[in-house]
């Protein structure tokens, strides 16, 4: 049996303009493809920051020079970043390994919608900007034509805020099962997913981001994967960061990690929730790293 491992590639493996993107993903199909010769079943997720942020601002900026139409929800723009970096991924992984001899070796993107839950404390405090900073005057249009939060960042600007709640479900996870059992390399949950709530039988698209290594986490325990790998900007984890007494960390039980969450080693936004979705798959069953 082939060991299963989740790759989460952050948006420096990706690039943030579709220029930069089509180098970054040659350079990632490479490390991908390591693995795929080294004989690993191989499930891609990745992150869709500038990405969203763009087609965001984009369709915003199109519905308020064309009234007719209205501007696309969170939800919306997070599909179409989902196709547009798979597109861009899964072709560059074709390439790479079909010059290595891989001529039967299918890679897929799934449009993959996870379900939150509506009562999510998140939801009552938006708080993950996306999207351009604007004036005071523009956040203040914002909020009375399309219902945004709008928030004040570090003195740069007012950008709009959504809801960061924790994903409960990946709805397409029978198909992402059926394909991995099938032995095709699967792109999903691109950006932590679409965030969706289950209203009766239909799924709704809720305004909110979902954090992608939580996502990742969850996908990698309902795949029963024997690892999850959480690319990041940096080498490796350190505490004291920044500091004269930084340390980088080359490995730490899950035991030492909460240690360290508990000390506030890892910064809200950026380590913190890599870590707290390491643990979490990492004590999920025993052998999983």
């Amino acid at each position: 049996m082939k060991k299963k491992v989740v790759v989460a590639l952050g948006h420096r493996a990706l690039g943030t303009t579709l220029p930069e993107q089509k180098v970054a993903v040659k350079k990632t199909a490479v490390s991908i493809a390591d693995l795929v010769e080294e004989g690993y079943q191989v499930v891609i997720t990745h992150s869709n920051g500038p990405q969203v942020g763009m087609i965001h601002t984009a369709m915003n900026e199109f519905s308020t020079n064309h009234p007719d139409y209205t501007a696309s929800p969170m939800s919306v723009c997070s599909a179409m970043s989902q196709g547009y970096i798979g597109y861009d991924l899964q072709n560059a992984l074709r390439e790479e390994l079909r010059k290595r001899g891989f001529m039967r070796t299918p890679v897929v993107t799934v449009v993959t919608q996870v379900r939150v839950d509506e009562n999510d404390p998140a939801f009552q405090n938006p708080s993950k900007p996306i999207g351009h900073f604007m004036t005071r005057e523009q956040a203040e249009h914002a909020e009375k034509a399309y219902g945004y939060v709008m928030k004040e960042d570090a003195g740069r600007g007012y950008r709009r805020v959504v809801a960061s709640p924790k994903p409960v479900e990946i709805v397409e996870q029978d198909a992402i099962n059926s394909l991995v059992d099938a032995n095709k390399i699967v792109i999903c949950c691109g950006g932590g997913g679409i965030p969706v709530t289950l209203q009766g039988d239909h799924l709704k698209g809720a305004s909110a981001v979902i954090d992608k290594d939580f996502a990742s986490c969850l996908l990698a325990k309902e795949l029963d994967a024997d690892m999850l790998i959480i690319l990041t900007a940096v080498e490796k984890v350190a505490v004291n960061f920044g500091k004269e007494n930084e340390k980088w960390l080359d490995e730490m039980t899950v035991e030492e990690a909460q240690k360290y969450v508990d000390e506030g080693q890892f910064a809200p936004g950026s380590m913190l929730p890599k870590v707290q979705a390491a643990m979490d798959f990492a004590s999920s069953k025993e052998g999983r790293s």
